[in-house]
This record gives structure tokens, C-alpha cells and sequence, in this order.
């Protein structure tokens, strides 16, 4: 999958071929309605092919634990956290606005895939795994400390990635390519030079959620963390290509990360009618790649947690794509 980038290729062997997967069917409890895109067929989908795949005999699934709400604080408000629960339990179809339905079991499923990332980041830390995959929902990125936006309700990346922060004093690198900017994730860690947040996403000029021009490079002591790579319409393989071996691949390099979480959208795909990027398989297998060495290279632990991608094919040949690269087939 990898040929055309040869010079990506050279991995490191793992000691073992193992795949921890932080997966529960409780994803599916957060019911949103049939035409809405972010709606359970998509982990479905992807644990489907994870359970009976090429990569199923490597597979670890592991049951992930609610956040505490002490970690939600750390990055959300803590009368944010307790207005989500009392809308799910009041039977609200939405809140801060349609895009973000929530049902009554949303609050609780939220907290799984907050969690989910914690575990993550325990299993990096206490048990040496080099890799974590958490086909989490709903995804998170685009949450705000004080709200839900972009069917995100708690920011499960932000969260785990202050968890790892706090707990064992990592320098972190965020790599965001979904689609659409990581607000969410820009803010909780935008004055923060222990905490690196790349991301490129379709031009925010023309683009939800507006966020993530090139000149937000992080305030006070976090100026110069945040790296944001807009991608004008129509942008492939070829372009993104460009983008790391010109500005991330450097950036990455001098920061020199200690473990390495990926806001794994596949939104991006030319096929995925949620923006108009036109990445293929093969550039998903070349943006792993380059992870995949930064990890050899720092020996940095990486976390790769979902966001969007709708499509469903594209999304589970993506994820496939991306897993395959990371564990060096």
C-alpha cells in the first residue's frame, strides 16, 4: 500500500503484531436519527471489519471506562458537563443546536468515548503497547469547553490528551486531518508548549467550523504550537503529500514528541460527501507512514482516535489503510 513512498517505508519492528482496540457496542447506545451522518452504522461498520478482517488475529479489544468527571473538567466546564446530562436525561433531541442530537443513553455513551482514550493512554504508559486504535463515538474534536458543536459533545482527544499531559508529563504531538478544523482541540491547548497540535483541513474561508487559518499559531507560552494547514478545495494525495514533506515532517521533527495522538478523520476522502477534499486510501497510508517513523524515531507511542467519516466504505477501507501502515504490513 505504501510502495509509492519508499522513502517513508523504512519501520521499525514491533516486538509483536498487537492491536489494542478500545471498543464497546455501547457506541451505538448514542441514537441519533436515521439521516443524520454521525449515526452508529458507522463503528458498526469498522468493528465489522476489525472482528472478521486480515487484521482480526492481531486484535486486543478492550473495554473502555467512563471518564471521570474530574478529567471531563479538565477540559470541559463543569456546569457544561452537567447541563449534557440533564438534556439527555430529560429527553432533549438536541443541544446547542440540531447538529448535535443526543438521545437518552448520549451523556453516558459521551463519557465511554472520553474514557476510552484514558485507557489508551494507560495501556501506552503501564503496559508498552506502541499503538491504540479507539473507533470511538461521537467524536470530539470539534467540542468546546462550554458546548457542543459538530455532533461532538465531549472532546475526547483534548481530554485524553491532557489526561497523558497531567499524568505522566508527555510532550505531545496532535495530529488532526480530519476534514473540518479541531477547534476544540486548538483552544484547550492553545497558550500550551508542552502539547503540539497540527492539523490540515479543508480552507476555513469557505469551511465549518470557520477556525484554523494559518496565522493561529498558538498565544503567550504556546505561541508557535499550533500548526494549521488550510487545503484549498479539490486537495488530494498529491497535495497533502507536499504539505508533510515541506511543513509537518519539520515542525514534527524539531518538536521531538513523546507520544503522538491522531484526531483520525476520514472525512477527507474523495468519496465522503462531507467535504470536497479528494484524499484517497493512498494518502492515508502515506500520512500513517510518516507517524509511523516519527514513532521510530522518538520511540513515541501513538493513539489514534476517530472522527469523522461518514461514508461508509470509504471509511472502513481508510481505517484499514491507516491501521495497516501503523502496524508496519
Amino acid at each position: 500500500m505504501i510502495k509509492c513512498y519508499k522513502h517513508l517505508a523504512v519501520v521499525f519492528p514491533l516486538a509483536k503484531k498487537s492491536l489494542p482496540v478500545i471498543y464497546t457496542p455501547d457506541f451505538k447506545r448514542h441514537r441519533t436519527s436515521p439521516q443524520h451522518p454521525e449515526n452508529p452504522l458507522r463503528v458498526e461498520a469498522i468493528w465489522r471489519f476489525l472482528e472478521t478482517g486480515p487484521l482480526s488475529p492481531y486484535l486486543r479489544i478492550v473495554e473502555p471506562k467512563e471518564a471521570p468527571f474530574e478529567w471531563l473538567t479538565q477540559v470541559h466546564d463543569p456546569h457544561y458537563v452537567m447541563r449534557l446530562e440533564e438534556a439527555c436525561l430529560k429527553g432533549h433531541p438536541h443541544i446547542y443546536g440540531p447538529d448535535n442530537e443526543i438521545s437518552f443513553d448520549s451523556f453516558e455513551v459521551a463519557k465511554l468515548a472520553a474514557g476510552a482514550v484514558l485507557v489508551a493512554v494507560d495501556l501506552v504508559e503501564k503496559e508498552g503497547e506502541p499503538l491504540v486504535f479507539c473507533p470511538v463515538r461521537p467524536p470530539g474534536h470539534h467540542a468546546e469547553k462550554d458546548r457542543a458543536l459538530g455532533f461532538c459533545l465531549f472532546n475526547n482527544v483534548a481530554v485524553g490528551a491532557r489526561y497523558w499531559q497531567k499524568t505522566y508529563r508527555r510532550r505531545l504531538l496532535i495530529l488532526d486531518w480530519d476534514a473540518h478544523h479541531g477547534n476544540g482541540i486548538q483552544h484547550a491547548f492553545y497558550e500550551n508548549d508542552s502539547v503540539f497540535y497540527v492539523s490540515l483541513h479543508e480552507n476555513p474561508r469557505l469551511s465549518f467550523p470557520g477556525t484554523g487559518l494559518a496565522e493561529e499559531r498558538g498565544a503567550g507560552g504556546g505561541e508557535g504550537y499550533t500548526l494549521n494547514i488550510p487545503m484549498s478545495l479539490e486537495s488530494g494525495d498529491a497535495e497533502y503529500l507536499k504539505a508533510f514533506q515541506a511543513q509537518v515532517d519539520p515542525a514534527v521533527r524539531a518538536f521531538a514528541p513523546e507520544g503522538i495522538m491522531i484526531a483520525a478523520g476520514f472525512d477527507a476522502h474523495r468519496d465522503d460527501n462531507m467535504s470536497f477534499l479528494n484524499l484517497t486510501t493512498r494518502g492515508f497510508a502515506a500520512m500513517s507512514a510518516y507517524v509511523r517513523e516519527w514513532s521510530r524515531i522518538f520511540k513515541a507511542p501513538v493513539i489514534s482516535v476517530l472522527e469523522g467519516g461518514y461514508e461508509l466504505k470509504s471509511l472502513v477501507a481508510s481505517v484499514e489503510t491507516h491501521l495497516k501502515v501503523l502496524l508496519g504490513f
